[in-house]
């Protein structure tokens, strides 16, 4: 439609509006990001981006300019826990934590997506959405003056109190907060005072993050105000790290102080007919883990490119369901995950008997790989609607960077994913044919290849977010039908191709 000011709007600048935008743009989505914040955060809210988001952004070629400029830490983080998970092992191609400032992937988040043609209008308030059956319009207010767009769809990527949310009328269920804690990024006066890690005393607990020039303090706020929004003080982090270790610890130069509690809710659906919900919007859940970044570009890589090609007219509507399908299962796991984590970091004896059993199990390598990964999303397998599951590991799951030998040379399927388009591998020593003449209908780069570290996988079609559709191997056995998934999960072919064959 002509009077259309853009094809998607998104309404929040953060981790996972950012990287929307950035997925939007590859496939040719015109695409507007409204922030009300007039500059970019300042203070990061947090530092690590986990295997499962750096093996994504790697099948965009993202990968390597995070892992640049970040920290490599070999397990992932296990607040709570009675043992270290470390992820040497675990099925990914990044077996590390990386400890990067949130603002800082925001800040590379958002130049990749400005290069690529996205426009960003900052200090722009929400007001209002309504919709109907082909476009949403979205009412803002920005220096005083009110401005309308109009798009063919719109995401509320604006947090834990979406506007976007609450306008559309999507229930928020799930459990409010039971504690609260303060969080303060300040200046030791002593820095010996206070060792980095967790420091208990008669009171509570301190954890304690070094930072370059400055530490994050983490603890109880036993008292909270009424307005669990007021300001928090220096003064009032002082008095809560002084009663929680019993003696005093002198703090400075505060640098950001926030306080947050533990609630833990879920969107009941993540879309209401052309309005969608991606990241906190989505979801809300205790820091445990630090999980919350990561979990925000899942969903955006797994919305992405299913939203594109929706909006291009190549793939039907009902596609955009399969978001909510897939996505609010992960996202539940989530919550129960860093719930239970913040249970068993609570320092009470009854549950002593609980963190001896888990330490004997976890100190067995299969289990501490399974909770591992079921921590990070590296288990994260996709009902692709097959109907022999159990035909391949991969099927629904992240395939792994495969090393493909071509007639052309070397490459990684990573490098085959850049684009964003779905790739169709043939895995087997003679060209296949048939699997060309399948995709033939499909905007998919078909490749022949031959793949020594996995020799019983036949053949695999691999969604543009890099999870496998269809697999068939060398045996034969198959995932069910090669013509279903493409016409379930490929885009119908509009142009002539310049890539795949």
């Amino acid at each position: 439609m002509t009077d259309r000011d853009t094809d998607v709007l998104i309404v929040g600048a953060g981790p996972a509006g950012l990287m929307l935008a950035c997925e939007l743009r590859l496939a040719g989505v015109s695409t507007t990001l409204v922030e009300r914040d007039r500059q970019r955060p300042r203070h990061p809210r947090g530092f690590n981006l986990n295997a499962r988001s750096l093996d994504l952004l790697a099948r965009r070629g993202l990968a390597d300019m995070f892992v640049a400029e970040g920290w490599r830490a070999p397990h992932a983080p296990s607040p709570g826990l009675p043992v270290e998970l470390p992820l040497a092992g675990t099925t990914t191609g990044h077996p590390f934590t990386l400890g990067i400032p949130q603002n800082r992937v925001e800040e590379l988040l958002e130049d990749h997506a400005l290069a690529a043609g996205a426009e960003l209008l900052r200090g722009h308030r929400l007001h209002t959405v309504e919709q109907d059956d082909t476009t949403v319009t979205a009412a803002l207010t920005a220096d005083g003056g009110e401005r309308t767009i109009r798009a063919a769809y719109a995401v509320g990527c604006d947090g834990g109190r979406s506007t976007v949310r609450k306008i559309a009328g999507i229930a928020f269920p799930g459990t409010a907060a039971t504690s609260h804690s303060l969080l303060g990024d300040v200046v030791l006066a002593d820095p010996d005072a206070l060792p980095f890690g967790v420091s208990t005393g008669p009171g509570g607990s301190v954890f304690a993050i070094p930072r370059p020039g400055y530490v994050r303090l983490i603890t109880e706020d036993p008292h909270p105000p009424a307005d669990r929004h007021a300001p928090v003080t220096l003064d009032r982090l002082q008095a809560a790290v002084d009663d929680a270790l019993g003696r005093h610890v002198a703090l400075t130069d505060p640098l950001w102080l926030t306080r947050f509690g533990d609630a833990a809710r879920q969107a009941a659906r993540y879309r209401s007919g052309r309005i969608l919900l991606a990241g906190d919007a989505a979801h809300i859940h205790p820091p445990a883990g630090a999980i919350g970044l990561n979990i925000a570009l899942d969903d955006a890589v797994n919305l992405g490119w299913k939203l594109a090609a929706v909006v291009h007219g190549t793939m039907p509507d009902p596609l955009l369901d399969t978001y909510h399908d897939e996505r609010h299962p992960a996202g539940a796991d989530v919550l129960a995950a860093t719930r239970a984590q913040i249970i068993l970091g609570r320092p009470d004896p009854a549950l002593d008997p609980l963190k001896d059993l888990l330490t004997r199990l976890l100190t067995r390598p299969e289990a501490n790989r399974a909770l591992t990964e079921t921590l990070t999303g590296l288990d994260t397998r996709y009902d692709v609607g097959a109907a022999a599951p159990e035909a391949h590991p991969w099927l629904g799951r992240l395939v792994p960077d495969l090393n493909l030998h071509t007639s052309a040379g070397a490459i990684r399927l990573s490098a085959a994913l850049a684009a964003g388009r779905p790739v169709l591998l043939g895995l087997t020593a003679a060209s296949d044919r048939g699997l060309a003449a399948a995709a033939r209908s499909y905007d998919v780069a078909v490749i022949d290849a031959r793949c020594p570290d996995h020799p019983g996988a036949g053949a695999v079609l691999v969604r543009p977010d890099g999870h496998a559709a269809w697999v068939r191997t060398t045996a034969g056995d198959a995932s069910g039908d090669l013509d279903t998934a493409l016409r379930r999960w490929c885009a119908r072919r509009i142009r002539s191709d310049a890539g795949g064959r």
